[in-house]
């Protein structure tokens, strides 16, 4: 049963909170009783730590699990801390390998620990054994929950196995099939086992492998999980052997979390990790001081440049108006290249190698957006004041928008040269080159066109 009609998430938040303040505990239950999980999510979202804490409690134990496991990791660390030893061990052994060391990224190592050692020892080796892999690579990632079959197996004999892993298994649309040495050597669906004869050989329904390293990129593998759009794909050691699957839910979560992650380090942030609301103000500051301080530091670039052409400014000073126009342009048409090429690099459509290829595609786009805007830009600074002011500010708008571009474009690829999120020097530190950069070309061609 969905949310009441009448009540909307906001309004299910406002009533939790009232309640929990005049601690009606009782009519509270009541009311957390007709909502499904999926829905208890975006409330847990809006709610503090302590408000979690004690909801949650509420909660029969089944759904208090289903509720639990579609929680973001952060939110998940959070509700670890709010309860007993015996209620965060169960917790914990009830997830799937693969979740569990999404939460063990994000608590406390002396926690992390604990949580170790709660587990059954057969949980807690194979758990261990997936955080023996570097962190962010696909072994880490992938799911030890899986069906296999081999080629001289039969369709009988792999729905035998199906059959006998349907409680336990994480995926099984996908089945990878080993030869006696446990390489793999194909994959079959199973949608191709039940339309096919049950004394039918697996080798005659199997289809080639994609599969990737277990120290391969996650971000890597899961892209290539979803361009290819698999259901699953099986992860193997250095001799193709094979040690685990990536599911394309956790191929999507991976994409997610790495998207968000750009997008924040684009905008001049750290990314936070948790939904908007449920994070505390003192990380918000946090996520963004470094920046800004940063930030600032690079701006005074822009002051110097500012104070070196003082006299220029002086002498005609209508060239101070257009600073605003001109490096905001630049900024602007920097950002854009590198937003582009950024979400290339990301999709595979362009690598390293590809610099030069970027570099002139980037110079021609920024000619030709500098043509378009400096034509406009002369025409109406020529009218408003006069040509020669009207060309000094066409002709910098057309090597801004150039020089923009080009530096846009080939930053990222210079961050993935050099093993660096390319994210990070997107937009704020182009804004701040681009800024000082073009100032300089202004002041330049001001002083070339006007004989200062």
């Amino acid at each position: 049963m969905a949310l009441p009609q009448t009540q909307t998430t906001d309004e299910l938040v406002t009533t939790i909170t009232q309640m929990i303040a005049a601690q009606d505990l009782t009519s509270l239950t009541h009311v957390l009783s007709p909502v499904t999980p999926t829905d208890l999510v975006p409330v847990f979202e809006r709610l503090s730590r302590k408000q979690r804490a004690v909801i949650y409690r509420l909660l029969a134990k089944d759904r208090a699990a289903d509720v639990f496991e579609l929680l973001d990791p952060p939110l998940q660390s959070d509700l670890l801390h709010g309860l007993q030893d015996a209620e965060v061990s169960q917790l914990f052994a009830d997830l799937d390998h693969d979740d569990r060391l999404w939460l063990l990224d994000e608590v406390p190592a002396a926690l992390a620990t604990r949580l170790l050692r709660g587990l059954p020892e057969q949980e807690r080796v194979l758990t261990s054994a997936l955080l023996g892999y570097p962190q962010g690579s696909a072994g880490r990632r992938m799911s030890l929950e899986y069906v296999s079959t081999r080629e001289s197996f039969t369709v009988a004999e792999t729905m035998d196995r199906v059959r006998t892993r349907l409680d336990d298994a994480e995926t099984i649309y996908t089945i990878p099939v080993l030869d006696d040495s446990r390489h793999v050597v194909g994959v079959v669906s199973l949608r191709g086992l039940l339309g096919a004869a049950g004394e039918t050989l697996i080798s005659a329904l199997m289809s080639p492998a994609h599969t990737a390293a277990a120290e391969d990129d996650a971000e890597l593998a899961a892209r290539r999980c979803a361009d290819l759009q698999l259901l699953a794909m099986p992860i193997v050691d250095r001799e193709q052997r094979l040690l685990g699957m990536l599911t394309i839910d956790d191929a999507i979560r991976i994409l997610e979390h790495e998207e968000s992650e750009d997008a924040a380090r684009q905008g001049g942030t750290e990314p936070l990790r948790r939904p908007y609301l449920s994070t505390p103000v003192g990380s918000l500051v946090r996520s963004r001081v470094v920046w800004l301080l940063v930030l600032a530091v690079g701006a005074t670039l822009t002051v110097q440049v500012l104070s070196v052409f003082e006299a220029t400014i002086e002498q005609v000073t209508v060239l101070a108006l257009f600073v605003p126009l001109l490096i905001g342009t630049g900024g602007n048409t920097g950002n854009q290249a590198a937003t582009t090429v950024t979400r290339a690099l990301a999709l595979g459509d362009v690598q390293s190698r590809d610099f030069i290829r970027v570099l002139t595609r980037e110079l021609r786009t920024g000619g030709m957006l500098g043509l378009l805007l400096g034509t406009l830009g002369f025409a109406i600074a020529a009218i408003a004041y006069t040509p020669q002011i009207g060309l000094v500010i066409g002709l910098t708008l057309l090597c801004v928008c150039t020089l923009a571009a080009a530096v846009g474009g080939c930053m990222p690829l210079l961050a993935r040269a050099v093993k660096v999120d390319p994210a990070v020097f997107s937009n704020p530190f182009i804004s701040t080159f681009v800024d000082a950069s073009g100032l300089i070309i202004y002041f330049l061609i001001a002083r070339s066109v006007l004989g200062l």
